[in-house]
């Protein structure tokens, strides 16, 4: 399995969640890691934190300008780049009867065109390196929630475009794979106005039961899942359930 010491790595989103768990754990074991977000404080924050190795950017992904920056500063930082993990999204939500297209748009602008373009522009470099690319998807194109067709339908999109971008890619050595994460305490349900931030605990507790393990989990522990597809050579269009069991639609009966 290939090593992270050394290797270069951008992940979007990086200012929270599952984005810091990962920038911290391959900052562990010696990666040059490169975060980007939109909130200044909170990407340069963790960057600081971290020390170093970690080198933070401030941009959107929905940004032509912003991403041409991403890539160019993790050139800079690592030296190369091993790694795109597309990790940066949000969470969206309308009831069929309520469409609008401007969330629509975006919603698909944000967690699919966004990481779609940013590969692209960083497919040069990872010719190079033999390099991989990572999207996050979701357990719901497991489980049907209500209300969320938005988003559903825009990590379904990221789980079929990685099988396809997987058969492109592979003949220049450059795989591509997906992580499938349950229900993990991270912002965005807070950020999309799901819940309150003193309602988030309240919330994963309810949920915790529809896991076969009967928890939730944690962002470090879907960053060790993201480890395994960035190390293993011959593991290409695949998405990977890191989802304690939630997928499985377990009932009580």
């Amino acid at each position: 399995m290939r090593e992270i010491h050394g290797m270069s790595i951008l992940i979007t989103g990086g200012g929270s969640g599952i984005g810091e768990a990962v920038a911290r754990l391959f900052a562990a074991r010696g990666a040059y890691v490169t975060i980007s977000g939109r909130r200044p404080e909170k990407v340069q924050a963790v960057a600081a934190s971290i020390g170093p190795l970690c080198h933070a950017v401030v941009g959107d992904v929905a940004n032509a300008a912003d991403r041409e920056q991403m890539v160019a500063a993790a050139v800079a930082h690592g030296g190369k780049l091993d790694v795109l993990l597309n990790n940066a999204g949000n969470m969206y939500r309308q009831a069929v009867a309520e469409y609008t297209e401007e969330v629509l748009r975006e919603a698909f602008e944000v967690n699919v065109i966004g990481g779609m373009l940013l590969a692209s522009k960083a497919l040069p470099h990872l010719e190079v390196t033999r390099g991989s690319i990572l999207f996050i998807g979701s357990v719901h194109t497991r489980r049907a929630y209500p209300g969320a067709t938005p988003y559903a339908a825009t990590k379904a999109a990221l789980e079929g475009l990685t099988r396809v971008m997987a058969a492109e890619l592979g003949p220049k050595q450059v795989r591509v794979n997906c992580v499938v994460p349950g229900a993990v305490a991270t912002e965005i349900n807070v950020r999309a106005g799901l819940v309150t931030e003193d309602g988030v605990a309240e919330r994963y507790a309810r949920l915790a039961g529809d896991h076969a393990l009967k928890r939730i989990g944690t962002a470090e522990e879907v960053a060790e899942g993201i480890e395994y597809l960035v190390r293993a050579e011959w593991v290409t269009g695949v998405a990977l359930d890191v989802d304690g069991g939630l997928g499985l639609g377990v009932s009580n009966f």
